[in-house]
């Protein structure tokens, strides 16, 4: 039932802390925010857009390293500093024309529980609180910022018949 639900998906939108970072905040000497990505989710990511899915973020903080992070990756769907995660959703749905049916959501924690609600696919990463574990269609193995992106990105890719095929096309 979740790769029937996976092979529709046209857009996946995520969190940040928690998600794409272990859910640090570090802090320089100079009160400079700082944040750790893992480089196989940022793969993961490059292959979904590859693929000719819209990738998107919705977060509740705002983080320069979040804006180059994106830039690098070739993400142009930033939502930052949100309070209001539905609403968000909501706005993203007018400015892309997708459906929430067609939509997947990867989170962590309470704040992310409204956007859950209203995705066609939601999904909680493996050490997410528990409540987002209960409202996820499928929760990763890896921990948030360890690989968990990466692995919903394949299980997206492979439910679409594309990942082997994708595969071949960039690395062969």
């Amino acid at each position: 039932m979740i790769d029937t639900r996976l092979k529709q998906i046209a857009l996946i939108l995520l969190d940040v802390d928690g998600v794409l970072t272990a859910g640090q905040v570090i802090y320089n000497d100079s009160g400079q925010e700082t944040k750790v990505f893992h480089v196989r989710d940022g793969l993961g990511i490059r292959m979904l857009i590859e693929a000719g899915l819209t990738v998107g973020i919705v977060t509740g903080r705002r983080s320069m390293a979040l804006v180059h992070r994106c830039k690098n990756l070739g993400i142009e769907l930033l939502k930052d500093g949100i309070r209001d995660k539905a609403a968000a959703l909501e706005e993203i749905l007018e400015e892309t024309g997708v459906a929430a049916s067609e939509t997947a959501f990867v989170g962590d924690d309470l704040p992310d529980l409204p956007i859950m609600h209203r995705v066609g696919v939601p999904i909680a990463v493996g050490d997410a609180h528990e409540r987002v574990k209960q409202a996820a269609l499928m929760t990763t193995r890896a921990r948030g910022g360890c690989g968990a992106v990466r692995e919903v990105s394949e299980r997206i890719l492979q439910a679409k018949g594309v990942w082997e095929p994708l595969v071949k096309r960039m690395f062969s």
